[in-house]
């Protein structure tokens, strides 16, 4: 239901003109609210917020939330970080500072503000898990000097942060930690495993794959995840998270590349490689406390949501 003016909220997405970032400010947008967009254009893509340059609610700022940002809002989301291997380590050491420095950053400007905060966080804190599937009080497997590490112990240190800003200074505090997404709007050579296979299967190329393609991932559809980010955000002040979000539904990477193919109807054959420092080897979300406190669980599954993708995907290669 859209909002009255009344009921209108200003609200603050960093990382705005990413993926993920990008389709939470539609939903704001649809329901009424003004956003400002905050995308210091490293990772996310003027492509994906282009439709919204005429709506009179939505602003975009080009910043680095690793530099003190001042702006009026009611409702903070904090998504700014590289979320790609591929993207966060090719400079780890800023990697590190926009998980850190970026989260200290917001979390001052919450302070300032009295409001609400909400951190995007990843499931890549539990690391190479020894508990399976993953549930919120599994502390992780984490390799802290890894070539991962960058992402995986500064998404950990900004959970800290928003924790003890929550503790210690009464801070209203969001924490979700998200497990593989994917979908529409993706960047095409983010070396994620979706993107990767989609591309490669367009193109008839050889899926690579890492290792026997034995490790298995769960899948969440944009759509389902962005729902889980708002009902999240809604939540009573004595909920604070983590809350895991994502499709508990666990498929093979194998599985996966198989399945890309035949949808892309593609010639491609696969291509083994050994497996990547640190990669997990199991990633399957206990999401029993997103169904209890916030009434929300997937609705998408992996082949429809695989469909809309490749077509998406179809306008980078034709």
């Amino acid at each position: 239901m859209a909002r009255n003016y009344q009921s209108r909220k200003r609200i603050l997405v960093t990382g705005g003109a990413g993926f993920l970032g990008s389709h939470l400010i539609d939903r704001l947008l649809e329901r009424g609210d003004e956003v400002v967009c905050v995308d210091n254009l490293f990772t996310g893509a003027k492509r994906n917020i282009e439709h919204l340059h005429g709506n009179p609610r939505f602003e975009f700022m080009r910043h680095d939330v690793c530099f003190p940002l001042y702006v009026e809002v009611d409702e903070i989301y904090n998504l700014a970080c590289p979320a790609s291997p591929i993207h966060y380590q090719h400079d780890p050491v800023q990697t590190t500072k926009t998980s850190v420095i970026g989260a200290i950053n917001m979390l001052g400007l919450a302070k300032r503000l009295k409001c609400k905060i909400f951190q995007a966080s990843t499931s890549e804190v539990y690391g190479d898990p020894h508990v399976h599937p993953q549930t919120e009080d599994y502390w992780g497997n984490v390799n802290p000097i890894g070539v991962r590490s960058c992402y995986d112990e500064g998404k950990r240190c900004a959970e800290t942060l928003f924790f003890d800003y929550h503790r210690q200074l009464g801070l209203e505090v969001k924490v979700a930690r998200i497990f593989n997404t994917y979908g529409p709007r993706m960047h095409p050579a983010d070396g994620r495993v979706v993107s990767n296979f989609i591309m490669q299967a367009l193109k008839d190329e050889p899926i690579t794959l890492y290792g026997d393609g034995a490790q298995t991932r769960s899948f969440c559809y944009r759509d389902d995840l962005v729902e889980g980010f708002l009902r999240l955000m809604d939540t009573g002040p004595d909920f604070a998270g983590p809350v895991n979000i994502g499709n508990p539904n666990e498929f093979t990477i194998r599985e996966l590349a198989e399945l890309v193919i035949e949808l892309t109807g593609s010639r491609s054959t696969l291509d083994y490689r050994p497996l990547p420092q640190d990669d997990p080897m199991q990633r399957q979300p206990n999401i029993t406390v997103a169904r209890d406190k916030l009434g929300w669980e997937p609705k998408v599954q992996l082949r429809e949501g695989l469909e809309r993708t490749i077509d998406y995907f179809r306008d980078f290669v034709n």
